[in-house]
């Protein structure tokens, strides 16, 4: 089968984005991961379909898949790249919204970037006395539309984040269906430093969209951090999270950052094995 794609990146984080409003794409999760494959595929962080919106409560809709084939309920680098994906493919205006699995998210573009505004995290936990390998380490967690264990961390070079989130990833702590982990380093007043493990890809990806949002909420609460923080990923790149607290409670949170075009592309995918 040849399929034709586009390939993006969100702040490094890259994603091939198909067409498949008419629904005649059916991928399997080895087709998914050949895809993604970064030597024997097009390469990417993702994959995401855009797909007609069957609720009515959204312009669109997507499916999401990680690098090795699972679903993912959400992706904050994904959503930017969608919303400019959409955007030049059917021509709509500067405001659309799509539907993930996670919730109804609304985007913005504003040119090469792009502010979306995510569904209400859930699960705020602090401090929890996880055991490593080790030894124990407090671990702070929130739901930003995948679930996220945040660490903090002097310098976040020196961060065992291949080893540590690993071990966390698929720590009992976080069953049944695992964490991303972030290693957040403070870097001054209203801004921090984030490197992410992401579930899914199993390893360190140059950026993540919802981990940058986990990030920036835990640190708005353990720092005292005020709306906006500003988040360095490993790309090198400085996304934007704003947002509002109401009882104790985070609402409209928002996430600014890039959204790329890199190239299209038509690639042969061949049969499940």
């Amino acid at each position: 089968m040849l399929l034709e794609f586009t390939k993006m990146n969100g702040a490094g984080n890259d994603f091939v984005l198909v067409d498949n409003r008419e629904r005649k794409i059916q991928l399997t999760r080895t087709q998914v991961a050949q895809l993604c494959h970064r030597q024997r595929g097009a390469g990417a962080d993702g994959l995401i379909l855009l797909v007609p919106c069957a609720s009515g409560r959204a312009d669109w809709a997507w499916d999401f898949y990680n690098s090795d084939g699972s679903s993912a309920e959400m992706c904050g680098n994904g959503a930017r790249c969608f919303a400019r994906f959409v955007q030049k493919l059917t021509g709509s205006a500067n405001t659309l919204s799509f539907e993930t699995a996670a919730g109804v998210i609304s985007a913005r573009i504003l040119g090469d970037r792009v502010a979306v505004n995510l569904t209400a995290p859930t699960n705020l936990q602090f401090n929890l006395k996880v055991p490593l390998a080790s030894g124990v380490q407090t671990v702070h967690s929130i739901n930003t539309g995948v679930p996220h264990a945040v660490l903090m961390v002097e310098d976040a070079d020196k961060a065992m984040v291949q080893s540590w989130g690993s071990e966390l990833r698929f720590h009992a702590q976080f069953q049944p269906r695992g964490t991303n982990v972030n290693f957040v380093q403070v870097t001054g007043p209203g801004a921090i430093r984030v490197r992410t493990y992401e579930r899914g890809v199993e390893g360190e990806t140059l950026a993540c969209g919802t981990g940058v949002t986990a990030s920036a909420l835990i640190s708005a609460k353990v720092h005292g951090f005020s709306s906006p923080v500003q988040v360095r990923v490993q790309g090198g790149d400085t996304l934007e999270v704003s947002f509002k607290e109401h009882n104790g409670a985070f609402e409209e949170v928002c996430l600014t950052g890039p959204a790329d075009f890199v190239f299209k592309g038509q690639i042969e995918i061949g049969l499940a094995r």
